[in-house]
């Protein structure tokens, strides 16, 4: 397992993504982590990740000096090339260019870090500062304005540009070649993943009773299979509706869920979810206010079941949005699951499985457990449910208005070959109202917009770009059977810089 020090880069997702790709697994930790831990862990290697902070601040945050010290292979990228030149007594300096984007590199030494990699390389940079190092640190590459783009001195190696993006032509290539000196097999398969993922929940569980939120959706189904996998009769899955489901969502949980093996519980909490959104409007507060009912519903299954830990589907792209990867990382929007969470609950502990994997991975496990197609190919649909669609206060009325549309929607999509391709499609009832003529008569109704996606692991995605003659169905057939609806729009917003959900 590959440690990364995460020090607040926009990117420092993409190490993990990358590490994965090549077989090995990544796990984020605090830069104030202790040796003892990243040892009793079997780490065997450490990234130190950019970030926004100049190591010449007095403030910037630096990891423990016997870090260092440990023998194992560090790569310190951008911020993290600094650290290194600072530990090693070397000096860093807000330079008189900056380079941002695209900038060409030239390789001065074949250093094992860079083999296989040509003597000018196109490589992406987001830095102002620059580093120069005492004599006995090789430079092993240069660019223009950084004489120093990258070093290497015994286990340390430090480079300015971001191997992890795609921009970077080589980067692939230099992180296989970081895991290499780091003496990773890099075997790692979803059979592997599989049993390593039951191996460890069984140790964190022992023989306490668990109950997992079951959504349907496929993080947490994947979530179930290895729970119930792992541990079996001391599982109990508890799904919850919410009120805030699409039509006939609720049955077909169910009679997926009965499939799984372990003990089902389904809970309707639907007055109690509305009651608690009652005019409530932030997408924030929704989100808080979903996520401490969801486990105060959990507690109480909890305390029926004599359960004491809860198993969530948290995945990856959850943790990053809602800020939850390090202390320097921004808050895009809270996930319900992880952001949301109250301060105070009665569970011993949280699994969460998949907590370092992105969607397609978790795909992935599916297939490997044997769900089923239907499931593994199913849409996200986010936590909160259609609250976050209801754009504004949630009400049974909005409710049912928003289903009807995206119950119309889906059938329309599903006639197209647009069903096999989307990411993400579905509808958001906005609080606009819009003047319309129906038979010579006015109209003043609301705005519904349409959102289809294509993505694959949803850290970003592309507006969707169907014909023009899907679009005028959608429009027509929403708007003439649905009376309290008087104009349909399509989003045509990138991630970034919205975000796949509109709240």
């Amino acid at each position: 397992m590959i440690a990364i020090f995460d020090f607040g880069s926009q990117y420092s997702h993409l190490i993990a993504r990358r590490i994965h790709e090549h077989g090995t697994v990544a796990r984020f930790y605090p830069y104030d982590t202790t040796e003892d831990k990243l040892l009793a862990d079997g780490i065997k290697g450490i990234i130190f990740s950019g970030g926004p902070d100049s190591i010449y601040n007095q403030e910037a945050p630096r990891p423990a000096k016997e870090i260092f010290a440990l023998g194992l292979p560090i790569l310190g990228i951008c911020y993290g090339q600094q650290l290194l030149a600072d530990y090693l007594g070397g000096k860093v300096e807000c330079g008189d260019r900056h380079e941002y984007g695209a900038i060409t590199v030239k390789i001065d030494d074949k250093d094992p870090l860079l083999a296989g990699l040509d003597l000018t390389e196109e490589v992406w940079m987001s830095h102002s500062d620059r580093v120069s190092l005492p004599s006995e640190c090789r430079i092993i590459a240069s660019s223009e304005n950084s004489p120093c783009a990258a070093f290497h001195v015994d286990h340390l190696y430090g480079i300015q540009w971001h191997p992890e993006v795609s921009h970077t032509t080589s980067g692939d290539k230099l992180l296989n070649n970081f895991l290499t000196l780091c003496g990773c097999e890099q075997d790692l398969n979803t059979a592997s993943m599989v049993d390593s993922l039951v191996k460890l929940i069984r140790e964190e569980v022992g023989e306490e009773r668990v109950i997992i939120g079951l959504s349907g959706g496929i993080d947490s189904s994947v979530a179930t299979a290895l729970c119930a996998k792992a541990i079996g009769e001391q599982l109990s899955a508890v799904y919850v509706d919410t009120g805030l489901m699409r039509a006939g969502e609720s049955d077909a949980v169910e009679a997926i869920a009965r499939k799984f093996g372990p003990r089902f519980i389904r809970i309707d909490a639907q007055e109690r979810f509305l009651s608690r959104l009652k005019g409530i409007v932030d997408p924030e507060q929704k989100r808080h206010v979903i996520g401490e009912e969801f486990i105060r519903v959990f507690e109480g299954v909890a305390r029926a079941e004599q359960a004491t830990f809860l198993a969530q589907g948290t995945i990856f792209p959850d943790v990053i949005e809602s800020g939850g990867q390090n202390q320097q990382a921004a808050l895009i929007k809270s996930h319900h699951n992880v952001g949301a969470l109250p301060e105070k609950m009665e569970f011993t502990g949280i699994i969460e499985p998949l907590k370092y994997m992105y969607k397609d991975e978790v795909r992935n496990l599916a297939q490997q457990l044997g769900l089923s197609r239907n499931l593994i190919d199913r849409q996200p649909f986010p936590g909160p449910g259609l609250a976050i669609r209801v754009i504004g206060e949630v009400t049974k009325e909005r409710l049912l208005l928003l289903r009807q549309a995206d119950s119309i929607l889906q059938a329309e999509i599903a006639k197209t070959e647009l069903a096999d391709q989307l990411w993400q499609s579905f509808a958001v009832l906005l609080t606009n109202k819009s003047t319309a003529v129906k038979g010579d008569q006015r109209g003043y109704a609301y705005i519904l917009a349409i959102r289809m996606v294509d993505s694959k692991e949803a850290m970003t995605a592309r507006f969707s770009r169907p014909d023009w003659d899907v679009l005028a169905r959608l429009s027509t057939k929403i708007v003439n059977e649905l009376p309290a609806i008087s104009r349909v729009v399509y989003d045509i917003t990138n991630k970034p810089p919205a975000t796949i959900e509109w709240e």
